[in-house]
């Protein structure tokens, strides 16, 4: 069996005039969309991915080249789920190094309506994180323009959706989750289903840890992986979905090494804190919390104080907490940590399993794929898949460093494609110079009996590029792009050919 991912190489350039039309009146553009003044190199290298890939090959060039009807048919309900997971760079930054440029869902978009031929649904629909201001992300992306076009020319309604139950802003000193600064939110229109994967969690090898997941409240955390429950709240949105489009960024990770499709299903979940980030202390002490060989005692010490805070008040959630919480922190924040800037900075860069050596933020990983390959709408996993999958990588721009929240922008115009989340993502991480068996996420799922995600080791994928010596980058000693990894992944991630 042999599974194909496609890397198209363009311009490193999003366009900026919206709705991102093509600049080419290609045969199978419909002929009631408007073409753009502007060149759009990055609608050129989507459809030049899905060419490689050798979709509806019979027919390419042609009027009626269809290359997504062999994965969308009339009347499905489509799901396209972006990377939304902030509103901005909050170090100033590119901000589409971070998510998911609009550009690239309009592409996306085009063909998918090409495929539904009048017929059934499509929806976009994310999990941001907490902190995202999602007006904030609209009015930046200006995706409604996108949906307004279809609703404008054929009376298409394509819903953006948030899928959270509340956000937080930055409020004066409330600059934590507090309950202070908390708003609700509609959630999922359609609700949510609260799946148990229960032994078939890659956290029932683990035994009981001190787990933490999104939020300060532990609590909620634990009480959904304990006893032998593994719980996941999981989007009715993409559960309902009979086809799930991925387009992730081409970006790396600090807690699980780089994100992509599998890393980016955690937006399928509506409640954030049932997903385990790490588990508290040392390795020594049975936690992945942070590497005991970069911090100082002082250093580990000043974060078992700020942990104790979060617990003993911020985690309670009503407002004398977050008082008592502020009074202590603020003093602090503005006297102390100015004089101790290098432990603080060392701190925010490794503490939260900001590393390697984090044993839990992976299995989370392998936990979401099984939800998001064999889950049905009720939440009941089967042996076989029970949705369609494609992906389409946004690596017009991706990012390295410090990822996935405050990357350094990486313009490299390259666009990945295929049929299967974990082909795709061992091919990305691979072109970004990074080896997949050394992701424990990635060697769980490939070393799974049977291959039942579809892909039994690095040598069934077979990579399709225009561009010389990528096609083999699996059996080549070349770098790759040479991204950057995090911090905390330097000298463990890297590929150094491909008999190590």
């Amino acid at each position: 069996m042999t599974t194909a991912v496609a890397i198209a190489r363009g311009e490193a350039v999003y366009p900026r005039t919206v709705p991102y039309h093509p600049s080419t009146r290609w045969p199978e553009y419909p002929a009631d969309l408007p073409l753009g003044s502007e060149p759009n190199a990055v609608y050129d290298t989507v459809r030049q991915a899905l060419h490689l890939l050798g979709l509806d090959a019979a027919r390419y060039g042609t009027a009626g080249w269809n290359p997504l009807g062999e994965i969308i048919r009339p009347g499905d309900n489509v799901v396209i789920k972006p990377n939304f997971v902030l509103g901005d760079h909050y170090r100033g930054g590119d901000p589409f190094s971070v998510v998911t440029h609009p550009a690239v869902l309009r592409a996306v978009i085009d063909y998918a309506m090409i495929a539904l031929a009048g017929r059934g649904q499509l929806t976009v629909a994310d999990t941001p994180q907490l902190d995202c201001d999602f007006e904030q992300l609209m009015t930046r992306s200006r995706l409604r323009e996108v949906a307004d076009l279809y609703r404008t020319v054929r009376g298409d309604d394509i819903p953006i959706r948030d899928l959270r139950h509340s956000w937080f802003r930055y409020e004066g000193e409330n600059y934590f989750a507090s309950q202070a600064n908390r708003r609700e939110l509609p959630g999922d229109p359609e609700g949510s289903a609260v799946i148990d994967l229960g032994e078939r969690s890659a956290f029932a090898r683990t035994g009981e840890r001190r787990f933490y997941g999104a939020d300060f409240n532990r609590e909620e955390t634990q009480s959904h992986h304990t006893g032998g429950r593994h719980d996941y709240q999981v989007s009715r949105t993409i559960l309902n979905a009979d086809v799930l489009i991925s387009v992730p960024k081409l970006k790396v990770h600090k807690k699980v090494g780089v994100t992509l499709n599998a890393k980016g299903l955690v937006g399928t979940v509506t409640n954030k804190n049932y997903l385990i980030h790490y588990s508290l202390g040392a390795p020594e002490a049975g936690g992945d919390q942070y590497p005991s060989d970069r911090l100082s005692k002082a250093e580990k010490g000043l974060m078992a104080l700020q942990r104790f805070l979060y617990d003993r008040l911020l985690a309670r959630k009503d407002k004398l907490g977050n008082r008592i919480f502020l009074a202590i922190y603020n003093p602090f924040r503005r006297l102390i940590r100015p004089l101790i800037r290098k432990s603080t900075e060392k701190i925010n860069t490794f503490d939260g399993g900001n590393w390697h050596g984090n044993d839990s933020a992976w299995r989370m990983v392998s936990d979401l794929m099984t939800i998001a390959r064999f889950a049905d709408r009720d939440g009941r996993i089967h042996a076989v898949p029970q949705r369609r999958h494609f992906s389409i990588v946004d690596g017009i721009v991706g990012g390295e460093g410090n990822g996935p929240l405050f990357p350094d922008a990486r313009p490299e115009g390259v666009i990945l494609a295929g049929d299967n989340y974990l082909a795709v993502d061992a091919a990305a991480a691979r072109l970004m110079g990074f080896d997949p068996r050394r992701l424990a996420w990635m060697r769980d799922l490939l070393g799974r009996p049977g291959a039942p995600f579809g892909v039994a080791d690095l040598g069934s994928i077979e990579i399709r590029s225009d561009v010389d010596g990528w096609n083999a980058l699996f059996s080549s000693a070349s770098p790759g792009l040479k991204f950057r990894p995090h911090p905390g992944w330097v000298g463990h991630i890297e590929w150094t050919g491909p008999g190590d």
